[in-house]
């Protein structure tokens, strides 16, 4: 498993418009929560896939990826490396074309998943790290 260069991740979150957070809690202090709200603050579309929250951050949550209906450009996972593979499978199903894994959560059975599908594939990093250091923001 090999992660993008930094030049294609910073193209990535440059073109980026809408991150489907996977695992987004409610609760601010959680770091899906934190992480998610500095993303939304400098200028992300935050859609929370939750199914036992109905809003988080202003946005409506949804039960699965499928439930989404509009565009998602990144699609940002914070749940456990044993849950990756059944997410990956949603998320080749979804028009979305890039999977990216928290800081600490790496698996190899979605990482095969998903680049079968051409999906940009990106695990254990944190994207606000990313945002910071890539764009200087």
């Amino acid at each position: 498993m090999q992660n993008p260069s930094n030049d294609e991740i910073k193209e990535i979150l440059e073109k980026a418009n809408t991150i489907a957070v996977v695992g987004l809690s409610n609760n601010p202090d959680r770091t899906s929560y934190q992480i998610a709200k500095i993303m939304q603050d400098v200028g992300y579309r935050i859609i929370p896939v939750n199914p036992t929250v109905d809003m988080v951050l202003g946005e409506k949550s949804y039960d699965t990826l499928l439930d989404i209906e509009e565009e998602i450009d990144i699609i940002n996972v914070f749940r456990r490396p044993e849950y990756l593979p059944d997410i990956a499978r949603e998320a080749i199903q979804t028009n979305c074309k890039v999977f990216w894994a928290q800081q600490g959560i790496v698996n190899e059975e979605a990482y095969h998943i998903l680049t079968e599908k051409q999906i940009t594939v990106i695990m254990d990093m944190c994207i606000k790290v990313a945002h910071a250091v890539l764009l200087n923001k």
